[in-house]
């Protein structure tokens, strides 16, 4: 499944946001070339044990599919390969530190100048505007800046950060959103674009329906744990043998799980009958279905509960989840070709068809930085 077939695409991607836009095209079909610098190439790969080639797990990861080419792009020599390699390229993305892009030489407005079709993406940390433009960040940095942090944990716990990288592959994936409607509109125009994106934006985003809550209503977000601030319940719940989320999202739904687990009276019950009045007398009754869940098999309960229509899920650990039939059904751990390892496939299908992984990460310079190599990407455009 190739479906950005011809289309090449230049990254200067350091660890993860930029690489993981990268990886995504790639995976989608089109060629990408990954500029690295000679001494060391991209820091993730020294971010992690070595895994395979000298390089960590990580940069295996979100390298798949690339080409690399070593450039010092502090060079006269180095700065003219990378803009003949531009000459023939739709794409552009770098996550660069803010100004560096700039002062090498190859910023927005000298490259879209130069080659007014090309798409520039330009991913920022604080974002092109602002006071804090210049500032670089890190995933950590904007959970905690943007209130992410602030609304993840246990209600009397301290802020938690997110296990999962979600601002800087958020920010991948609205680069290659943006990337995608540029190349609809230079279709239509003939030109090509700046598209700004940035971990501030991202985190922002993510965080929207909580900021959304506090500046129209002044409503202030608490932390919920597993729970949800509108429905009761709506958490997970400790049973003999692991948590057990249970989802009641009307009082359709919670009549058919107090008949599941034996508290048929419940739903006419004035202090729990409609979801308002659960979520007025909740420290009342989350005590009492946490009790009468605890002495359940989880696997026995989620059947049951399945059975009646009542949408629940274990809170599956990474080795348990590997081992769900969906998990095998769907094909979504993929064995990188020429490899001897499996890495996550993008979470997305055409006409039924998951794409490929076409092949692992470059060894640093694999594709050397010669001038047949530049004439060879020419010549493919």
């Amino acid at each position: 499944m190739s479906v950005l077939a011809g289309i090449k695409v230049v990254e200067l991607g350091q660890v993860l946001a930029g690489p993981f836009a990268g990886a995504i095209l790639a995976d989608l079909g089109a060629e990408v070339w990954k500029v690295e610098k000679p001494e060391g190439g991209d820091d993730a790969r020294q971010m992690g044990p070595p895994f395979r080639h000298g390089d960590a797990l990580n940069f295996h990861e979100f390298n798949r599919g690339k080409r690399s080419l070593a450039l010092d792009l502090k060079s006269p020599a180095g700065l003219d390969a990378l803009f003949r390699l531009l000459s023939h390229a739709d794409i552009l993305l770098h996550n660069l530190r803010p100004g560096v892009a700039d002062a090498l030489g190859f910023g927005a407005a000298v490259v879209t100048a130069r080659f007014p079709k090309l798409i520039y993406c330009e991913m920022g940390a604080f974002g092109h505007l602002g006071p804090l433009r210049l500032r670089p960040g890190y995933e950590p940095l904007f959970q905690a800046f943007c209130g992410l942090s602030s609304i993840t944990g246990e209600p009397d716990g301290p802020p938690v950060r997110m296990g999962a990288s979600v601002v800087d592959q958020g920010t991948g994936m609205w680069t290659v959103i943006g990337a995608l409607a540029a190349l609809e509109q230079r279709r239509r125009t003939g030109r090509g674009c700046v598209v700004n994106t940035s971990l501030f934006e991202t985190a922002l985003m993510w965080a929207g329906q909580k900021i959304s809550a506090y500046v129209n209503m002044g409503k202030l977000p608490e932390r919920h744990a597993s729970g949800h601030p509108n429905f009761v319940p709506y958490q997970a719940f400790a049973t003999a043998d692991g948590p057990l989320l249970v989802c009641c999202g009307n009082d359709r739904l919670f009549a058919k799980f107090c008949g599941v687990i034996g508290a048929p009276d419940w739903p006419a019950d004035p202090r729990f009958a409609t979801n308002r009045a659960r979520l007025a007398n909740k420290e009342t009754l989350l005590p009492q279905i946490a009790e009468l869940l605890a002495p359940w098999p989880r696997a026995v309960l989620a059947e049951k509960l399945v059975a009646a229509g009542v949408p629940c899920a274990p809170v599956n650990t990474i080795p348990e989840i590997l081992a769900e039939k969906q998990t095998t059904a769907m094909e979504m751990l993929q064995p990188v070709p020429g490899e001897d390892f499996a890495l996550v496939a993008l979470p997305l299908s055409f006409d039924g068809e998951r794409p490929r992984i076409r092949h692992g990460a470059p060894r640093l310079n694999q594709h050397g930085m010669t001038s047949e190599v530049i004439e060879s990407a020419r010549e493919a455009g």
